[in-house]
């Protein structure tokens, strides 16, 4: 088969990786791809988010179905172009990919068909956000509707705090039209995990699940990013737990969207946190998360071409997906100065040397080349290190002892990465 992959991060690497390996690839093309991606497939130079430059890319190598990996494109309607051309794509509509793209939607989603979740708040004004907070107590949570990178959520301890991440969304225009409006919700306590379900638009499947590293630094301190690494499996979970959420969460959001007229097709990625009182949505991703990505796919013991072409061709029911029985973990090495202000185009250490690490993957999520041919970083995140091992601490020895060794003088990870 010929497919395009869209994207050009560490969760593009570790899916055209996983796709790579699959019997039923002829050829694999990636847009925009990065170095470590162009080692085994071809790839092109356009973002991610130009939907007609996708487009004319998937008609010109005739593409079998084109996978797309980031939020953006999907949000866009990117799907909803291919199918137009008789392309059959892996992902949401642009109308169920509202799930992320509006965390307002998916509130008032999940309020419509009793899915779990923490109360919430709509403001479009300073004055309306205020008065939340303070019934809060400023013990809140305060989300710009929009996408944000993953950087428009702030966990918020006081009122002073929390009326200053609003004021900078609503007012300072932090997120542009993305924190236009915001959501003020009761902060709810637990252990975080992160399931992932594909869905065919009638039914779904458990596809892994994974425990996220947001804060910028050792024991969850410092501002939220993208995500600084990631387990898998989630340890928090357990194969009661996995089931409350599919029952509960996953299939009520398959069913309510069926219902609704825009059946969700793809990856169902449920941020859940578990409380007191079970589990409940922090999020929904409507894509595999980066990096949860990197430690998901090299545990799939399932070939990724075939669940894609059951999705595709609405046959997912009764599939079973068997994952290797191995723990991974994935470190990520970051730009100094992430999430805030960071230089790119910084030199990084060769990392031929690791190639022949056994267990161990080097997914590139923010480098280039430069016109020596070097490669560079570009972006905040810059290197996922995945390993894979008998147990988490087996993990934890294989990928820092990686990470170590690189020693790039200009970068920075946490140190705590699957520490239990």
């Amino acid at each position: 088969m010929k497919i395009l992959v869209v994207g050009g991060g560490g969760r593009e690497h570790a899916i055209a990786k996983s796709l790579s390996k699959s019997p039923l690839t002829t050829k694999l093309v990636v847009a925009p791809g990065n170095p470590g991606i162009e080692t085994f497939a071809k790839c092109h130079p356009i973002a991610a988010d130009d939907v007609q430059g996708q487009c004319k890319l998937a008609i010109n190598i005739k593409a079998d179905f084109v996978f797309i990996g980031p939020e953006t494109p999907l949000v866009l309607g990117l799907k909803d172009e291919l199918l137009k051309l008789g392309i059959n794509a892996f992902g949401p509509s642009k109308n169920a990919a509202q799930l992320e793209g509006s965390k307002t939607f998916s509130r008032k989603f999940c309020k419509r068909h009793n899915i779990p979740q923490p109360e919430f708040k709509y403001c479009t004004d300073i004055e309306t956000a205020k008065k939340q907070i303070k019934l809060l107590n400023g013990y809140c949570v305060v989300k710009a509707d929009g996408l944000a990178a993953g950087k428009g959520v702030v966990v918020c301890d006081t009122v002073g705090q929390a009326i200053a991440a609003s004021t900078e969304m609503l007012e300072k225009n932090k997120f542009g039209n993305a924190g236009k409006s915001i959501l003020i919700e009761e902060r709810i306590n637990g252990i975080e995990a992160s399931v992932f379900a594909v869905s065919d638009g009638n039914n779904a499947v458990l596809i892994g699940t994974a425990q996220d590293y947001k804060r910028a630094y050792d024991n969850d301190e410092g501002p939220n990013t993208g995500g600084m690494g990631a387990i898998s499996p989630a340890p928090a979970l357990d194969k009661d737990l996995n089931q409350e959420i599919f029952n509960n969460i996953i299939t009520p959001t398959i069913n309510g969207m069926k219902l609704e007229g825009c059946p969700y097709e793809g990856i169902l990625y449920a941020g859940v946190m578990i409380t007191d009182k079970g589990p409940k949505v922090i999020e929904f991703n409507c894509r595999f998360g980066d990096p949860e990505t990197q430690v998901l796919l090299p545990r799939l013991n399932t070939d990724l071409v075939s669940i894609v072409q059951k999705t595709i061709k609405k046959t997912l029911k009764d599939m079973t997906i068997d994952f290797i029985p191995q723990n991974a973990i994935t470190v990520v090495i970051a730009s100094k100065g992430y999430p805030g202000e960071f230089d790119k185009g910084v030199l990084l250490p060769p990392l031929k040397n690791f190639d022949d690490q056994t267990e161990i993957s080097i997914f590139h999520s923010g480098t280039s080349k430069d016109k020596n041919d070097n490669i560079v970083s570009n972006g905040g995140r810059v290197l996922s290190i995945t390993s894979i091992g008998e147990n988490v601490q087996d993990c934890r020895q294989k990928a820092y002892s990686v990470v170590e060794a690189i020693n790039w003088e200009r970068g920075f990870y946490r140190k705590d990465i699957g520490k239990l």
